[in-house]
């Protein structure tokens, strides 16, 4: 997998590309593969053995720790997967290698050693679009208490993270939210300007 760039591929192969995966990736803590730039490179290597077939991913990128305070800061990148046809076997497999990465679930947003998030799957809506408005009006302060019981697809919060939507821009512009109907470009363009300026992109190590 290249380094330092988002992907060998052009910008035309990639909006050829049909992404059945959108994924979100984070570390804020060293894991057993070194500092959290190693771990997401050698996450994305292991992505690939799940077997999850990564068509593109985009750089690393520094970001402030979320909630601020929290922890030290991240670094984030987002990938496009493809060889699963059913959202809840990626996520069983995003499990399994955050696992093996030493994630553990003590605290809701707390420190990371590796965080996959399943943010789309396609088009789909899951478990239902009643359950994903739901969680979708919750305020932060409650979705910091509780988890969902279900798969909630897209990611409820996926339009108002800088950390998301700057890595996705990069690999997915084009990629267009199933029920708000907009384009991860026209998320991100509608972010505060200072919120996407925080998440700066780092140069890979290797």
């Amino acid at each position: 997998m290249p380094q330092d760039t988002v992907s060998s591929k052009s910008s035309q192969e990639r909006s050829a590309v049909r992404m059945q995966a959108l994924v979100a990736l984070g570390a804020n803590i060293p894991s057993r593969f070194g500092p959290p730039e190693e771990t997401l490179l050698a996450a994305l290597q292991r992505m690939e053995e799940a077997p999850l077939h990564i068509e593109c991913a985009s750089r690393l990128f520094a970001t402030p720790c979320f909630p601020k305070g929290a922890g030290p800061d991240y670094v984030n990148a987002a990938a496009a997967v493809s060889g699963m046809t059913d959202a809840h076997a990626v996520l069983k497999a995003l499990n399994a290698v955050e696992k093996e990465f030493g994630r553990r679930r003590d605290t809701r947003w707390g420190l990371r050693t590796l965080d996959l998030d399943l943010i789309a799957f396609g088009d789909s809506v899951l478990p239902n679009l009643d359950t994903y408005q739901k969680w979708r009006e919750l305020s932060p302060e409650i979705q910091r208490l509780r988890a969902p019981k279900d798969l909630v697809l897209p990611h409820p919060r996926l339009q108002d993270r800088a950390f998301v939507l700057v890595p996705l821009l990069e690999i997915a512009p084009d990629w267009k939210h199933p029920v708000t109907g907009l384009t991860v470009a026209q998320m991100h363009d509608s972010l505060p300007e200072e919120e996407k300026a925080s998440v700066k992109p780092l140069r890979t190590v290797r």
